[in-house]
């Protein structure tokens, strides 16, 4: 076989392995990644290297499997953008935590997020009281979006740049 082919198959294989893993184990987003979630991306890259090259550590390796891993993933968002199905299947949908000022804690308790950390990023978005919140949404890539109530009836958007991992949700 093709040594290029074999990594080009190799390195597909494992960016779909990844993709997989991630929607059964759950997204860490990476804008709060604390040490353990590091450790393990580490670790992850190191063990998939040589799943993706095999025998094949040249530079023509290395760039033939990053091709791949770019082209896999420009053509699931493609795929994503023009099948609904099947983003629905890689991702999760936006959650609704709070509807005019009242928590749903049965999705608060899904997206495993704590009635004080929901609390903390309310305030983090300069809303005082939980009544002055029209929507808070916990988007599908980890961000909590709000939309308040001022005291003029004005209604004010924010998003939240602290993400919380998706729950994910098993296929």
């Amino acid at each position: 076989m093709n040594p290029f082919l074999d990594v080009s198959l190799r390195s597909l294989a494992v960016y779909l392995f990844m993709i997989l893993g991630l929607r059964i184990f759950g997204k860490n987003q990476l804008s709060q990644l604390n040490a353990g979630d590091v450790i393990l991306l580490l670790l992850i890259s190191n063990a998939v290297q040589n799943a993706m090259v095999g025998p094949d550590t040249s530079l023509q390796g290395g760039l033939v499997a990053a091709t791949v891993l770019f082209l896999a993933n420009f053509g699931l968002k493609k795929l994503m953008f023009r099948s609904k199905s099947l983003q629905h299947l890689v991702e999760d949908e936006p959650e609704i935590l709070v509807r005019d000022g009242i928590v749903d804690l049965v999705k608060l308790k899904h997206a495993e997020i704590s009635t004080d950390e929901l609390l903390e990023t309310i305030r983090e978005h300069g809303v005082e009281d939980l009544s002055h919140v029209k929507l808070a949404v916990l988007e599908v890539d980890g961000n909590v979006s709000v939309i308040s109530i001022d005291q003029n009836n004005q209604t004010n958007f924010s998003r939240h740049k602290r993400k919380f991992p998706r729950k994910a949700h098993r296929i």
